[in-house]
């Protein structure tokens, strides 16, 4: 199983070929990446549009632990040369945790270990 990121769920939302078919296998995301997604959308689209977005990911959307948070935190300061988001920090430690892979197109996680890397 998936683990999608803002990128991911981003492209699926504006239909980009490349990622369209991951719709029809299963998936999750964290609830802090629904956060992110949400945002994007109100300020791409409009609210309408992501409330559409929201209520239509929420089922595949998981809980995120403190734990979880703390490991994303180091992960982060870790791999500062490579200037990851919190929220994708967040998404690839669940993943990691979870034993499964993470989907995203940012080149910043291109030949890490349980990444699926898709480009735009």
């Amino acid at each position: 199983m998936l683990c999608l990121d803002t990128y991911a769920l981003v492209e699926l939302a504006k239909d980009n070929p490349k990622f369209t078919h991951y719709n029809k296998r299963e998936f999750v995301t964290t609830d802090i990446t629904l956060a992110e997604f949400y945002n994007i959308m109100m300020r791409d689209f409009n609210e309408q549009t992501a409330d559409y977005w929201f209520k239509k990911i929420s089922p595949n959307s998981k809980f995120v632990n403190k734990e979880i948070l703390i490991e994303a935190v180091k992960f982060r300061r870790q791999n500062k040369e490579k200037n990851l988001s919190f929220f994708d920090c967040v998404g690839y430690v669940y993943t990691k945790i979870s034993k499964l892979r993470f989907l995203t197109g940012d080149k910043e996680f291109e030949g890490m270990s349980n990444v699926e890397f898709v480009k735009k």
